[in-house]
């Protein structure tokens, strides 16, 4: 969670608006049912009429009001109304005052509601001594008799019945005042229903910013990410490469940040909300003072247990879900990277069925995890549904004694209905969270890798650009071996000579010579190229120093000229034309269509093994360098092209030093210094002639590819 958030941190003042939306969002989110509610007590069942206080009301009917008034409410009756003719009307807007009101005056105005028209004939003998007078109930008088008995009576009835009843007289006393209650009616509904579609399209608009907004993070983070993925990479020397299989690394970049992206928006746009709405709705749960808290609390803890049983199954799986993502990703490239040999081979069916054996481990453990929460959604709903029913049968018990109206019923039902199921978006967030945590720790295992090929503290540079490499009694072991895979490698490679390195598969040949560019690091002795050891060389000014050809041709997709400019970015047409030329790829080049422009396929795929072994040697050449090193790059040549490379190399070379890798003897016969490698140690060093003459190794290899006649050796 802590690396999620920590994602998430670069984009604090896009983080910080949404969650200012979010709280608009839930405002409008918890308005809605109070909007409702209002609209099936007030505007259905009382037709319009929110106060116990009528809005018009007859002269006679007024007098009657205060009759049961004590001085207090009457001073507050009579300072509510402006007298039209026969008519009074009220002129208190302000609902915060009507709302006390009501409170105040409901008890005088339900009596007089409750009263006959005889009983009412009754009480006009009263009317004139309380107008004349000084008015209100004096104590000890029949009508504070009838005041206290109603008192008790209402005290025993809900709130809600009370403040219906009231409404009712309201309700009655405005129909008789000659107000049209058809209208009074549509209005409020009509206003009602303008506020709620104003409340829905707020939220509306606020949703759609939100996830504008939360989709922008999650994607900068996704970039964001995937770049420091690729930057950490790229400075890996072979020994984390090594550390890291490619497979691995790819899901890593793709997969890994995948989940970590959609955590990201998922827990922007619904972690910041559940507690939000979730708090939101407890509160006015308990305005409404239902009651019936104890639900929700059942709802939730239901949802708890559930949620907390399928985790517990299931999160093993999550987390192994992932590995074996990386499995069939390395099943996958093997697969298509040696598609050719798959076929020479007629492996096919083999291969089908070890890329199904990596499936349908995946697929198994995708389905069992799939299977477990496919129990969530059916078990929620009857949760929720069961919450609903249990509302509905409470309050139908509350509604009859008065205590509640059918609207506030309604309201109580979405109200818990918001609170489980911001609920229900944390427990499917607890979901969601290991497996990006898994994700988000594989991610941090590759960015918290140092490379172990650095920029030294103190740099030094070159003086004298000349080429020169030095080996001094180096020795090197790969991490974690018991042994040393070259021993006191001792020798120079100078400027305008040919150094060649042959010996047997598995000698130390290409580790030896991925010493020189810093691939890996020396663990004993040095390497130095021009009197500098190239561990306190910056990186970039040693590799500015190498022309480097692999043993495996690498080009990338583009075009014959984009791959030869690789090098050397600003190299000219002149320039790539006469590497072609010694490279001897001129020809095939020129056969095609659009010739330098024509398009080089994913690694060299659309291109022969020669033509792309060639390509590579002209993208060396190219960048003019100081080293060359060529690692077996001749391989898959023919002789007549092999001899005319060497010989058109040797001249454009001739103030380089070159360093070659070879199998074959005759590729390397006329070099100036040939060094013999045997089990990791130098088994000989110099001209083919002296180690005809004195190296065993050498003249097994050699006696091994040309007859004693070419060697010029005797028979036997």
């Amino acid at each position: 969670m802590g690396r999620i958030i920590k994602s998430v941190a670069p984009y604090w003042k896009s983080a910080l608006m949404i969650i200012v939306l979010l709280f608009l969002q839930a405002y409008c989110d918890l308005a809605l049912p109070q909007y409702t509610s209002d609209i099936i007590d007030t505007g259905i069942q009382n037709g319009g009429i929110s106060h116990v206080m009528p809005e018009a009301i007859v002269e006679e009917e007024y007098y009657f009001a205060k009759v049961f008034m004590t001085e207090d409410e009457r001073a507050i009756w009579d300072g509510s109304y402006d007298k039209d003719g026969n008519i009074y009307k009220l002129n208190v807007t302000d609902e915060k005052k009507l709302n006390e009101y009501d409170e105040k005056l409901v008890l005088p105005l339900l009596i007089i509601h409750q009263m006959t028209d005889e009983q009412k004939t009754q009480l006009k003998g009263y009317l004139f001594q309380l107008n004349s007078e000084s008015g209100g109930v004096s104590a000890g008088t029949p009508m504070d008799a009838i005041r206290g008995e109603a008192k008790k009576t209402i005290d025993t009835m809900g709130s809600s019945l009370v403040k219906s009843m009231g409404v009712a007289y309201a309700k009655a006393q405005d129909e008789k005042a000659g107000l049209d209650m058809e209208a009074i009616q549509t209005k409020y509904l009509v206003v009602a229903g303008l506020k709620m579609l104003s409340m829905a399209l707020l939220m509306a608009a606020v949703a759609i910013a939100i996830g504008f907004l939360a989709a922008r993070i999650g994607a900068g983070i996704g970039r964001d990410l995937r770049g420091k993925v690729y930057t950490k990479v790229m400075s890996f020397s072979n020994t984390e490469m090594d550390k890291f299989s490619t497979a691995s690394l790819i899901t890593r970049t793709t997969n890994d940040v995948q989940q970590i992206q959609m955590v990201s928006v998922m827990m922007l746009r619904m972690v910041c909300y559940a507690p939000i709405i979730g708090i939101g709705g407890i509160l006015k749960v308990r305005e409404t003072g239902a009651g019936m808290d104890w639900i929700i609390a059942l709802s939730v803890g239901s949802i708890l247990v559930l949620v907390l049983s399928l985790m517990a199954i299931a999160m093993p799986k999550f987390k192994l879900m992932q590995k074996l993502v990386d499995a069939v990703n390395l099943v996958s490239r093997e697969i298509l990277t040696g598609i050719s040999v798959i076929r020479a081979f007629g492996r096919e069916k083999k291969e089908e069925e070890r890329f199904d054996k990596a499936n349908t481990e995946l697929t198994k453990t995708m389905l069992f995890t799939n299977r477990v929460m496919t129990f969530m959604m059916p078990v929620m709903t009857v949760i929720m549904n069961g919450t609903s029913i249990l509302i509905v049968w409470t309050a139908a018990h509350k509604i009859d004694e008065g205590a509640m109206q059918v609207g506030d019923m309604t309201a109580f039902i979405t109200y818990s209905m918001q609170i489980v199921m911001s609920f229900l978006m944390l427990t499917m967030m607890s979901i969601m969270l290991p497996r990006a945590a898994v994700a988000a720790e594989r991610i941090d295992e590759v960015l918290k890798t140092d490379s172990s090929v650095t920029d030294s503290e103190n740099v030094k540079n070159i003086e004298v650009h000349s080429g020169v490499v030095r080996f001094n009694h180096v020795n090197f072991r790969y991490p974690g071996a018991e042994s040393d895979v070259l021993s006191d490698i001792d020798f120079v490679a100078e400027p305008g000579k040919t150094t060649a390195i042959v010996g047997s598969t598995g000698c130390g040949k290409s580790t030896l010579i991925n010493l020189i560019p810093r691939l890996y690091d020396v663990t004993g002795g040095s390497v130095t190229v021009d009197g500098v050891d190239v561990r306190e060389l910056p990186l970039k000014e040693l590799r500015d120093e190498v022309g480097y050809v692999p043993q495996k041709g690498v080009l990338f997709s583009g075009t014959i000229a984009s791959n030869l400019r690789y090098g050397k970015a600003d190299a000219t047409e002149a320039e790539i034309k006469e590497a072609a030329g010694i490279a001897q790829a001129t020809e095939f080049i020129e056969e095609k269509k659009d010739k330098y422009e024509d398009s080089i396929a994913q690694g060299g795929t659309n291109v022969s093994g020669g033509q792309k072994q060639r390509l590579a040697i002209a993208l060396a050449i190219v960048k003019d360098a100081k080293i060359f090193i060529f690692d077996d790059s001749f391989s898959a040549l023919d002789l007549k092209t092999d001899a005319a490379l060497r010989k058109a190399l040797a001249e454009k070379v001739k103030d380089s030093t070159v360093i070659i890798v070879a199998q074959r003897i005759s590729t390397v016969i006329h070099a100036e210094q040939i060094i013999v490698m045997d089990d990791g140690c130098i088994a000989g060093k110099g001209t083919h002639e002296e180690l005809l003459a004195n190296c065993d190794v050498y003249r097994q290899i050699a006696r091994s590819q040309m007859s004693a006649k070419e060697l010029g050796l005797e028979e036997g």
